[in-house]
């Protein structure tokens, strides 16, 4: 049934606008991602005295940072803290005030107590402020809070500090890499209160080795602080005492997880390793569990019917939260596609306990047989959850779509939908390939939406590529798992035209969402994918001259570009070279307010609203459209736009780097009972300390060692993502063909070390040789051979809603 669209202006919930109508509104203002403040937990250099009410003198008396700050810089050296309050000529009522204020700037490293107690600017000081990153061979970088260049720390000088802390440094030198080497003058905030790894025992002494690869110290455990954890377990510890230049950290045990082979257990650690929270608060709970099981008369009012529009869910077969239905008719030479999202919002308040824990989380973690989701279960499994043949409420986008894929219009209004059928990819693929295996009668019913939905998807294509939009043609391996929860095999994922099409209309409801909220000028946060950034640039644009390749735009390039080169690739045998190359220049996209448009995806304005069951800026672009549809304005309470920005950006990369863990933990897992066994692969990573490779099909990636590659002396070519031997001119270069053997797998660490096997896969082009003969190894000039394995880098998550 079509429902009638009223004209604009008459129904503000249905009022459709073209896109040409945005196109004034669009800001080209780029602000750049606020560094996030940690909170430090050193005490002050003197014991605050009781706080005073505010009513107990003027506090125009207590004076301003920026005053403190003028005061020193007119002294022009440190001074006493004495004659700097006389120079400030602050009375005796602000003094306790004035020494907390003065504690507080000394926390956030904007002055500094000298050894003769005299206050002194930080900036005069010539220190560098920042976040520490450690490296697991000891050493590590302070990574500066004004972007500078990182300042080398050694070994010693991150004995006192630990991955995360926020300190700072003086340049003392350089090393003889000829980088800025640092001292610690002091750590400003501590990052690390846990510490998850596994119990040793040395001599009577027992210690933690954190499974956090950036953590390369050791934690000494009291007698008293084992709490009954046997050796080798893995434990989760509390920090009690941080590391200094003369002592080690010390951490009293206060989980045990279990031992390192245990199922589930590389989960159990992942959680805690990131802080990832998975258990909801009892407010959260008690909250869930008075939500309604079903829509309610009163959920109903104000909302568009749309029960009897046959709309399905197209998703993965293990997926149980279904965001998203889809319908598509025609209308005249073009479509009316509505895109019907659960409505998380009308169950969850700003403010509320749901929202606070669905806030902290920022998304749903996707581990291999186990999801931590960001909202209850009774919401993400049931409430909210677009399951076939009963009611549930939504927010629709429906949108009309020209022959040639352009959006026309568009509305959005609240509405309640009844599912027609839960479809997965591979049953839409089939039918669609062959209409004669949708045989019941319901397949038939549904079978000519479907056509609809793909043609569309077609005519979506076509504009992606007029848009220049970036396609990098991925493929994400399935994991099968054994009743153990071991990997039982990997095997490849292709995507089908089901998964395809459902992300093409995805994609433009996210437009549409984008671009309503600028034009109602509604606060929210926007997925921002900005242009590369000019060093990266320059690096590509270096490495394609060696190939006689070159990369349209000038200084400023557009998605375009990147689309036309990609293109004259596609018929080269280093295609995959060429392709992760072009990718490894391209920003990260991130969230924030302020839009800068979506480089990638070729858009001038991008913002997730499919997914809020499991991505919270879903969630606030909801409640932004909403607001607008209202007349009202949407306002986060507890964090400004710009802190949710940083936050959720923050969040998303913690879920991708606690996924990543997992997947990695269980292939060392199965690599374990193959060492010795050879494997094609492709290299996938090219360092001065060797090569990675990932073996074709598994996408398993380990480590062939610089001195596994040859008797010579190899050189790293950054221009070229080579590894050059200087004597023979052997060369490993990036999206080269290897064939290796397994040698090692580190369950620990989570590494894999590969020597390479006796014979090679073949080159697409002659191989190289040393002295005239035959070679020894090849070069990988041509890297790809025709009828190679074509695996493409695995995507993370459930990237088709991106």
């Amino acid at each position: 049934m079509r429902l009638p669209i009223p004209p604009p202006g008459r129904d503000r919930t249905a009022q459709k606008t073209t896109i040409n109508d945005y196109t004034d509104s669009l800001s080209d203002k780029r602000t750049p991602l606020p560094r996030a403040r940690r909170t430090s937990s050193r005490p002050p250099t003197r014991e605050p005295a009781p706080p005073r009410r505010r009513d107990d003198f003027d506090p125009a008396l207590l004076p301003s940072r920026d005053a403190i700050l003028q005061a020193l810089a007119a002294a022009g050296t440190p001074l006493p803290r004495a004659d700097l309050i006389a120079a400030l000529q602050a009375p005796p009522i602000v003094h306790d005030a004035l020494a907390g204020r003065l504690a507080a700037m000394e926390r956030d490293g904007q002055i500094l107590t000298n050894r003769k107690g005299e206050l002194g600017i930080v900036a005069r000081l010539g220190l560098i402020i920042g976040i520490i990153e450690g490296h697991p061979d000891g050493f590590g970088f302070l990574v500066p809070e004004d972007g500078g260049d990182d300042v080398f720390l050694s070994p010693r000088e991150m004995h006192r500090v630990l991955h995360g802390d926020r300190a700072m440094v003086r340049v003392v030198g350089f090393d003889r890499k000829g980088r800025r080497e640092g001292e610690i003058v002091e750590v400003l905030a501590r990052a690390n209160t846990t510490v998850v790894g596994r119990l040793h025992v040395e001599r009577g002494v027992h210690f933690i080795e954190a499974l956090n690869r950036h953590i390369s110290q050791d934690f000494l455990v009291p007698a008293d602080g084992l709490a009954s954890a046997d050796v080798g377990a893995i434990v989760v510890a509390t920090i009690v005492e941080q590391p200094t230049g003369e002592r080690e950290a010390v951490a009293r045990v206060t989980e045990v997880l279990g031992a390192a082979t245990d199922p589930g257990i590389e989960i159990e650690i992942a959680l805690r390793k990131h802080a990832l929270p998975f258990t909801f608060s009892a407010e959260a709970q008690r909250q869930a569990k008075r939500l309604p099981v079903e829509v309610r008369p009163a959920d109903r009012k104000g909302r568009r019917d749309l029960t009897t529009l046959p709309l399905v869910t197209i998703d993965g077969e293990t997926a149980r939260d279904f965001d998203d239905a889809v319908y598509c008719e025609r209308k005249g030479r073009g479509w009316r596609l509505v895109v019907a999202i659960a409505d998380v919002a009308h169950y969850v308040r700003d403010g509320d306990a749901i929202d606070r824990d669905a806030r902290e989380r920022g998304t749903s973690v996707y581990f291999p047989r186990r999801v931590i989701p960001m909202l209850p279960a009774s919401l993400s499994d049931e409430l909210c959850s677009l399951k076939p043949g009963v009611d549930r409420v939504c927010m629709a986008c429906d949108i009309d779509v020209s022959a040639q894929g352009g959006i026309e219009a568009y509305a959005f209004y609240p509405a309640v939908i009844h599912s027609h059928a839960r479809l997965t990819y591979t049953q839409v693929a089939s039918w669609l390939d062959e209409a004669g295996k949708a045989t019941t009668p319901q397949a038939k019913a549904l079978l000519p939406h479907l056509r609809n939905l793909h043609a569309l998807y077609a005519a979506f294509a076509r504009a992606r590529r007029q848009r220049g939009a970036i396609d990098f043609d991925t493929e994400e391996p399935a994991i099968e798992f054994d009743d153990n929860g071991k990997i039982a095999r990997i095997v490849p994922a292709p995507r089908n035209d089901a998964h395809k099409l459902i992300e093409e209309c995805m994609l433009a409801a996210n437009v549409c969402a984008a671009h309503y909220l600028l034009r109602e000028k509604q606060g929210a946060l926007f997925r921002v994918h900005e242009p590369p950034p000019p060093d990266k640039l320059a690096a590509l644009r270096e490495f394609l001259a060696l190939s006689a390749l070159h990369l349209g735009g000038g200084e400023k390039p557009t998605a375009a570009d990147y689309a036309k080169l990609l293109a004259v690739v596609g018929a080269r045998s280093d295609r995959d070279l060429m392709e992760t190359v072009l990718l490894r220049s391209l920003a990260q996209a991130r969230y924030q307010p302020d839009n800068a448009g979506h480089f990638g995806l070729g858009y001038d304005a991008y913002a997730h609203f499919t997914s809020p069951i499991r991505r919270y800026p879903d969630l606030l672009v909801h409640r932004g459209i909403k607001a607008a549809l209202a007349g009202t304005r949407y306002t986060p309470t507890g964090m400004t736009w710009s802190q949710l920005g940083v936050h959720t950006s923050m969040t998303e990369r913690r879920a991708d780097e606690a996924t990543r863990d997992v997947v990695n933990w269980l292939k060392c897992h199965y690599m374990h009972e193959r060492i010795g066994e050879e494997f094609d692969g492709t290299v996938s990573g090219v360092t001065s300390f060797g090569v990675f490779v990932t073996l074709d099909e598994l996408a398993i990636d380990g480590l062939v060692h610089v001195t596994e590659l040859g008797r010579d002396y190899f050189h790293f070519d950054a221009v070229r993502h080579a590894l050059v031997g200087e004597h023979s001119g052997v060369t490993y270069q990036l999206a080269g063909r290897l064939r290796v053997k397994v040698a090692r797998v580190d369950m620990e660490q989570a590494k894999i070390d590969f020597v390479l096997a006796d014979r090679v896969v073949a080159s697409s082009t002659p191989t190289a040789t040393a002295g005239g003969g035959s070679p020894a190894r090849p070069v990988f000039a041509e890297p790809l051979a025709a009828g190679d394995a074509k695996r493409k880098p695995a995507r993370q998550g459930k990237g088709r809603r991106d």
